[in-house]
């Protein structure tokens, strides 16, 4: 019995690993990617639209496509949609509860319309053809379409979007990625660090997705349920802080759009890359009941954003209450 529990620990402290090693290689690759981008004199409004909002992202990405081609589904998909519900109610909810703030209705319109596009997009996807190579295709050529389209919207706007907004969450916990260019550093530091952060990732990702499943085969549960909720928080905690420091700055917008951006961001970018990589159906549970919930909670985010155009501390508090009662649901322990 001491022996099971010593082994279950080892597994427990080996997911802590692995999330941590996702966390610090993200930022390093992000660092050297931006570095490399600088010195190549790209501008720093494309830097933060593409290298540093889609750098951001790679925890996720690694994990999901890593748990697809170990054959495990539930985590690969439970990663993506559960980090978008614990986006939309936990780490906004927090936001909110931390500092309520005004919504540009013309940011909320494109850019959580997107993410509740892009959800439907996969609700129906899973119905008709699974997460296969054409639909990842799809996805990913999506992706390329909105980030081209937002800057070319960013270049003349005065309210910023949801991607500006990624990466501006970002650089307020790192400066180092700020949008000042920096090309005095080596080329040979930022290229060190992007392969570090490359390592570290993949590394942390197999860590991460072998410790998942070794849970949920010790508890019984499906690996979605791990997926939806313990990896999914895991690797949503970049944006937690982010979104956290952005609210406490009072800088509200920022930290709703880093949420809505991570939304677009995790369907198809890494929905559509990991459906390139390692095709495989959409869970029948995470598609009977978690896809329609996640599309439910975008638009439900949208009334309360409409609904005199600011979230309020009390809706923040419910949509914290409501990710609560979700993780509840899905853990079994309700």
């Amino acid at each position: 019995m001491a022996a099971q529990q010593g082994t279950l620990l080892m597994t427990y402290l080996l997911l802590l690993g692995g999330l941590a090693l996702l966390i610090v290689g993200g930022d390093l690759l992000v660092r050297g990617a931006v570095r490399i981008a600088e010195r190549m004199g790209l501008s720093p409004m494309l830097i933060g639209l593409t290298i540093v909002g889609m750098g951001t992202s790679m925890p996720e990405l690694a994990a999901s496509v890593q748990a697809a081609l170990a054959g495990s589904p539930g985590i690969a998909l439970g990663n993506i949609v559960g980090s978008n519900i614990a986006n939309s109610l936990l780490i906004l909810g927090v936001a909110a509860a931390v500092s309520p703030f005004v919504v540009p209705r013309g940011v909320l319109w494109r850019d959580g319309g997107m993410g509740a596009l892009a959800a439907l997009a996969l609700l129906v996807a899973g119905h008709v053809a699974g997460l296969s190579r054409p639909v990842g295709l799809a996805l990913v050529l999506a992706m390329i379409g909105y980030v081209l389209l937002a800057y070319r919207q960013e270049k003349a706007a005065t309210v910023h979007g949801a991607v500006y907004d990624k990466a501006a969450a970002f650089e307020g916990v790192d400066p180092a990625v700020g949008a000042v260019p920096d090309r005095s550093g080596h080329p040979a530091v930022a290229a060190v660090q992007f392969i570090a952060g490359l390592g570290l990732i993949i590394g942390g990702g197999s860590l991460l997705v072998d410790a998942a499943i070794t849970i949920a085969s010790d508890l019984g549960v499906g690996d979605d349920v791990i997926g939806l909720t313990v990896v999914a928080v895991g690797t949503s905690l970049p944006e937690l802080v982010t979104s956290a420091i952005a609210a406490f700055k009072r800088q509200g917008e920022i930290a709703l759009g880093n949420v809505l951006g991570s939304n677009i961001y995790n369907i198809l970018f890494i929905g559509g890359v990991t459906g390139m990589v390692a095709p495989t159906k959409i869970p029948a549970g995470i598609l009977g009941f978690d896809l329609p919930l996640l599309l439910g909670i975008a638009l439900l985010v949208m009334v309360f954003a409409y609904t005199g155009g600011r979230l309020r501390r009390s809706e923040g508090a419910a949509l914290v209450a409501g990710y609560a009662a979700y993780t509840s649901i899905t853990a079994g322990l309700v």
